[in-house]
């Protein structure tokens, strides 16, 4: 397993943005009222937040969320050198979205702007890039922007559709000259890479006509192969099977007690597999903040979106020892100890569904026939 450490940089701050839209799975009328309350219970899943289809992206989530941030820290963003996008929903194909972000915030052209495919561990691998990068020292700050959006599911899969909301985040790296230190463990599993998977759609397997075909998959469950399937079983044994002792090895190799943290942030995947991942680690519930009830699982932007939602006020306010794990999609998992130390942390931010509103039209490319 990849355990490493990485001295040299801080959080400055943390912002997320969630689209204005709010739906219930209370009114999810593809299955009984009986089967919804069953399923709010075991989720914890009971509203999330969406976007209206064709006008929000993922990258203008983050982009309000990163403007936010760079006002409030009043950074010159002359000096930001590097952008990293975490996520699965970029804008296109081709270029990659960073790119468009760096130009969209108005960054300089010494910016180095790059994407990484992540969902679930996007929080926990992106760290650890960025920490790297700037660890060095040749880069004074960095932008960590992710997020995710759910129109990639079928409203008649109830193994998904209830389960995904939308958000994006961005958290602001700086170099210090303080040692600083940030302990990672990481880990992958590629024989699990068909538990969470789109399977058409990519290099692998064209879009063709029988992609768009809806196909039955058991009780309540009709997707189409553009469509993400989840194998919830599969993906709950092997969380079950490898988060917590993930979680001691890391705890153990720095020599710190779990007793010790603050708090555990867990990637908001279901309350019944959070749940079970916390009592095997033993940790209070006081100790475990939850975003499920309120923003569903967000994929990628989970565990920045609950350090927002839920400990602005300590985070802001003094030091706090925080144990991040994400779990999931790959299959890969990980978990990293972090000390903040009174950071930026605005109010989770509603965003409008309205594309005027952020002069977004130059960034809406038609295909256009060659004459």
């Amino acid at each position: 397993m990849a355990q490493f450490k990485i001295s040299n940089t801080r959080i400055a701050g943390i912002s997320a943005c969630v689209p204005k839209t709010e739906i219930s799975n209370h009114d999810y009328k593809w299955i009984s009222e009986k089967e919804r309350k069953l399923l709010i219970k075991a989720t914890g899943v009971e509203k999330r937040r969406v976007i209206k289809k064709g006008t929000t992206t993922t990258s203008d989530l983050a982009y309000v969320a990163a403007e936010r941030l760079i006002e409030e820290l009043k950074w010159d963003k002359k000096d930001i050198d590097l952008l990293i996008f975490v996520s699965q929903s970029r804008d296109y194909n081709l270029p990659h979205t960073s790119a468009i972000l760096q130009d969209r915030l108005g960054l300089g052209h010494n910016c180095m702007a790059l994407d990484i495919s992540l969902g679930c561990t996007a929080y926990v691998y992106g760290l650890s890039v960025i920490q790297s990068l700037l660890s060095a020292g040749g880069i004074k700050k960095g932008l960590l922007l992710m997020g995710d959006i759910s129109s990639v599911g079928s409203y008649r899969d109830k193994s998904s559709y209830p389960l995904f909301g939308d958000a994006g985040t961005a958290t602001a790296v700086e170099y210090t000259q303080e040692e600083n230190n940030t302990y990672f463990n990481l880990q992958t599993d590629g024989k699990g890479f068909d538990a969470i998977i789109m399977p058409d759609g990519g290099m692998r397997n064209r879009l063709q006509k029988e992609s768009f075909k809806l196909k039955k998959y058991g009780k309540g469950i009709y997707r189409r192969n553009i469509d993400v399937a989840l194998n919830g079983i599969e993906v709950f044994n092997f969380s079950l099977r490898e988060v917590a002792p993930n979680v001691r090895k890391l705890m153990e190799w720095i020599e710190k007690p779990l007793e010790d943290i603050d708090y555990l942030v867990l990637h908001q995947a279901n309350k019944l597999m959070n749940d079970s991942i916390r009592m095997k680690l033993k940790i209070k519930r006081s100790k475990a903040p939850t975003t499920l009830n309120k923003y569903g699982n967000t994929s990628s932007a989970t565990i920045p979106l609950t350090i927002a939602s839920e400990l602005k006020g300590q985070v802001e306010t003094g030091r706090v020892k925080l144990l991040l794990s994400g779990f999931g999609v790959g299959l890969s998992w990980g978990s990293v100890y972090i000390e903040t130390d009174k950071i930026v942390c605005p109010d989770v931010i509603e965003y409008e569904d309205a594309i005027h509103l952020y002069n977004q039209n130059q960034y809406l490319y038609k295909n256009k026939p060659i004459k």
